[in-house]
Parts: C-alpha cells; sequence; structure tokens
C-alpha cells in the first residue's frame, strides 16, 4: 500500500495526514522558503473504477491469481441494481464500472487502484500525500525559483490528469485548489497568490486559503481562519443545545457537547502547537461557555476554572493541544503510528556519540534546529519532542501502556491548576 495514502489503514487518519502535510509547510518557511500546494478534487472517484481495470492491477501489481483473482472477479463484475419509488420497480440496470460504497472492501479497492500515482507524482520530484481520492501535491522552493517551481508543478498536474483520464477517472477542475503558503516576507516578494497552473483548458488560479480535510490554511499559515470556522460552527450547536438545556439532564447535556463541541475544539488541534494565545483563547471561549451549559449555570456565575477542572474535569484549550502533541509522541515512539510522523522522532539514545549524555537514559528526543518560533517552533517535527522531553521522567518510561500514560498525563496537566 502506499506509504502516504492515509484512508482506512491503521495508525492513519485525517488528523494524521493533516499534520504531515501542515509540518513539511511550516518547515519550509522557517528555512524561508515559499511552498506551492495544489488539491486535486476527483469527480464521482468510488463510482467511476473500471472493473477490468481493477483486476488487470489486482494481478499484475499486487499479485492476485488463482481462485483469489476469481473472487474479485465475481464481487466485482456483473452487478445490477433497481430503484422502488412509490410502488413502482424501475427496469434492471448493469453496474459496468464502480466500487460498492458502504462495503469494507469497496474503499481499499479504490486506494490499490490508485496506488501507483504515487510513483508517477514521485518522477516531478513533487510531494504528494492522499487521503481516498484527496490528494494533496505540494512542494516548496525559494523565492526566486518559483516561475521553475510552478512550472514543475504544472507538469506534475497535468501527467497526473493524463493517468487519471488513463485510469477512466476525472479530475475537477473546478473544485482543483492552489495556495502559496511562506512567511509574510516571502510572500510580499511574490506579489499577491502568485502565478496560476494549467490544467487542461482550465487555469487555477492562487488563492489565499484553502480547506484540507477539515482545516483551514491560510497562505502566511496562520490558523485564524480555521479557529474562526470552528468556533462559528460550535457556537451554532451550543445555541441549538442551549435551547433544550431545561429538557436534559447533566449526562445527556455532556453528550450532546462533546459530540458537537468538544470534538470539532478537538479535531487537528495538533497543528494549534505554538499558536498565539490571541487565536486559541477564542476556542477557550467555546469551551467556557458550552461548560456552563452542561452545568447548567449563569454566564456571570463565577468559579469558571474550578467548574472546568473540578467539577467536569476538562483541560484548558492550550493542555488540550499539548495532551494531543504528547499522546501522539508516545504513539510514534512504540510503532503505534503513521511511518511519516514516527520519522520526525529521533530518540537521542539512537543517536551514535549521545547514548551517554543525561538525555538518553531519560528517553527525551531530539529537538530539530529551527530558526523561528512563528513557524520553526510550531511544526510537529519540532513541538513534538520539545512537548515529550517536557514531561516528567515518570511519563516517559517506556513500560506505561498507552491507557496509564494517557490517564497519569492529563493528572499531569491538572496539577499545574
Amino acid at each position: 500500500m502506499p506509504l502516504r495514502q492515509s484512508a482506512y489503514r491503521q495508525f492513519h487518519s485525517t488528523e494524521t495526514a493533516v499534520t504531515k502535510v501542515f509540518n513539511d509547510l511550516l518547515l519550509a518557511a522557517d528555512d524561508g522558503e515559499v511552498s506551492a500546494l495544489c488539491l486535486l478534487d476527483l469527480t464521482a472517484a468510488f463510482d467511476t473504477v473500471d472493473h477490468d481495470l481493477m483486476l488487470l492491477k489486482l494481478e499484475r501489481q499486487f499479485g492476485l491469481r488463482g481462485i483469489v483473482l476469481k473472487w474479485f472477479q465475481t464481487y466485482l463484475c456483473d452487478r445490477t441494481f433497481r430503484v422502488i419509488y412509490n410502488g413502482s420497480l424501475s427496469c434492471t440496470v448493469h453496474v459496468s464500472c464502480s466500487v460498492p460504497q458502504g462495503s469494507v472492501l469497496g474503499p481499499r479497492l479504490f486506494i490499490m487502484y490508485t496506488a501507483d500515482l504515487e510513483e508517477k507524482v514521485d518522477e516531478h520530484s513533487v510531494n504528494y500525500h492522499a487521503y481516498a481520492d484527496d490528494t494533496q501535491l505540494y512542494l516548496r522552493c525559494v523565492c526566486d525559483d518559483t516561475p521553475t517551481a510552478v512550472e514543475k508543478l504544472e507538469h506534475c498536474v497535468t501527467d497526473t490528469n493524463q493517468w487519471m483520464s488513463a485510469n477512466r477517472l476525472r479530475l475537477n477542475p473546478e473544485k482543483t485548489e492552489l495556495m502559496r503558503s511562506g512567511s509574510k516576507h516571502s510572500l510580499s516578494r511574490l506579489g499577491g497568490c502568485g502565478p496560476a497552473i494549467k490544467l487542461g483548458t482550465d487555469t487555477i488560479k492562487g488563492s489565499g486559503h484553502v480547506r484540507v480535510l477539515g482545516v483551514t490554511m491560510s497562505s502566511d499559515l496562520s490558523l485564524e481562519k480555521h479557529v474562526s470556522a470552528v468556533c462559528a460552527a460550535c457556537f451554532f450547536h451550543f445555541r441549538q443545545i442551549r435551547r433544550v438545556r431545561q429538557s436534559l439532564d447533566a449526562g445527556s447535556a455532556a453528550t450532546l457537547i462533546h459530540a458537537f463541541v468538544t470534538s470539532r475544539v478537538d479535531y487537528c488541534n495538533a497543528v494549534l502547537a505554538g499558536s498565539p494565545r490571541v487565536t486559541t483563547d477564542k476556542l477557550q471561549r467555546v469551551m467556557n461557555s458550552v461548560a456552563r451549559v452542561v452545568s447548567n449555570t449563569r454566564k456571570f456565575h463565577g468559579g469558571l476554572s474550578r467548574l472546568l477542572h473540578d467539577e467536569l474535569h476538562w483541560l484548558d484549550v492550550t493542555d488540550r493541544v499539548q495532551f494531543k502533541l504528547a499522546v501522539l509522541m508516545y504513539r510514534c515512539l512504540h510503532g503505534m503510528a503513521s511511518l511519516y510522523l514516527m520519522d520526525s522522532c529521533t530518540p537521542t539514545a539512537d543517536v551514535a556519540g549521545r547514548q551517554h549524555l543525561r538525555s538518553a537514559s531519560q528517553q527525551k528526543l531530539i529537538v530539530p534546529r529551527y530558526r523561528l518560533n512563528s513557524y520553526g517552533r510550531r511544526c510537529f517535527a519540532v513541538a513534538g519532542p520539545l512537548t515529550w522531553n517536557s514531561l516528567p521522567d515518570s511519563l516517559r518510561d517506556p513500560a506505561l501502556s498507552l491507557n496509564i500514560f494517557r490517564r497519569q498525563l492529563k493528572t499531569h496537566f491538572f496539577a499545574k491548576y
């Protein structure tokens, strides 16, 4: 399976995919370079998978033959469907393409169908990451080499489009997006959003922000637009729950809040590492508001800190970010994470010449060098090891199980209040 495909795989998720892409963009900005990020969108991707091509790929690329290949053939081919509406039955329609959606095998077959796309992108020396049919292409360069980099990315997108056509898939130019990212100084040298790229007869113009798997990324790599969007969605659901709060007990109210509000606050919050307080305070106001709904207290009721920490046992937003980073680092060190995140974790004890240091015996990690707090310190490759090294020695004990680690980690954060 492709190493940079994060869908439907253990230890892979949209969160790990976003963390990896955002980490690479921040590293480029910290080095004074700019990045071009292109988001490709497929039209009805799962519905256009060609059965003959699918079986050919299973045989030649994955080595499935004999009775196993025959089983897949009978699973995919000769499918039909009919629709009943208002008591009337439609005629039978034969399904000549697509993988069954809603099944266990359907999504995995699609990943296998598009597995060789990664090799096609690598031919252009362009970074690639995907989650099912959501594909991100990006590369970095110094400001003076921007025209060359744009040309390289355009050739990559063109070849990708040709590969899609050859495999009966279709790119949607209207939903394909392009964004340049970097420091404000670097972006000012480009002038606006930079040059556009061609996709056939269509022109993909640069945008100031794009939405990557539910996270809004801006060209200056600030997350203000993302946090504002999250807060708007949270307050919408908060108002709906508040209207019916009197009809709910405390447990039911807490369940609704966790389902519709705190889950949004916590989604991909590892990318908020190192963000200024003016950004995280917006999310903290959301948590403060929903805490009052759960406890059924008034807005100006005192003792908010006691309510959050003692009664509800909720961490502050900044500590929730640190909690997520620490858990990700634990998973990386114990082989419970994706390889592209595990590559960011280097124990001091594994570096030649450093095994004798105290940090090696304390299970600490190497912190890569960085230039700017606003970019380099925020990337996962730096913020993760910094968070891990700041934990007490007892929490870095490799003998701890994940559940015990999470429990003791939360106790560690509450001890600061």
